[in-house]
């Protein structure tokens, strides 16, 4: 059974960096795309990043790239991948809930899944 946890959310300035994580196990190759989605109050949710587990590559989205890194560490035979996303001088407008999924994708510009969600971890910018 797949299962995906976030963590790492919270209170920053703006200007501040967090790191979030995301623990996803239960999946094989099966689900070779892992990545982060954010949602706004009152805007729909917005995929941002996603990493190949097999190769390493990486794919953003224009409002966040060159201010956030998706990196994974997936240890060999382990039945648990981590995900990070490094978010740095954060704005206001990145407050929202970041999701971690899977089976996520690069389709005509825009990152997508339709894969498995975690439940979200909070993230604010406000000074």
């Amino acid at each position: 059974q797949v299962q995906v946890a976030e963590s790492g959310g919270g209170l920053v300035q703006p200007g501040g960096s967090l790191r979030l994580s995301c623990a996803a196990s239960g999946f094989t190759l099966d689900y070779p795309m892992i990545g982060w989605f954010r949602q706004a109050p009152g805007k729909e949710r917005e995929g941002l990043s996603c990493i190949s587990f097999s190769d390493g590559n990486t794919y953003y989205a224009e409002s966040v790239k060159g201010r956030f890194t998706i990196s994974r560490n997936s240890a060999r035979n382990s039945a648990q991948n981590t995900v990070y996303l490094q978010m740095n001088n954060l704005k206001p407008e990145d407050t929202a809930v970041y999701y971690c999924v899977t089976d996520c994708r690069l389709s005509r510009g825009l990152i997508v899944t339709k894969g498995y969600w975690g439940q979200g971890t909070q993230v604010t910018v406000s000074s």
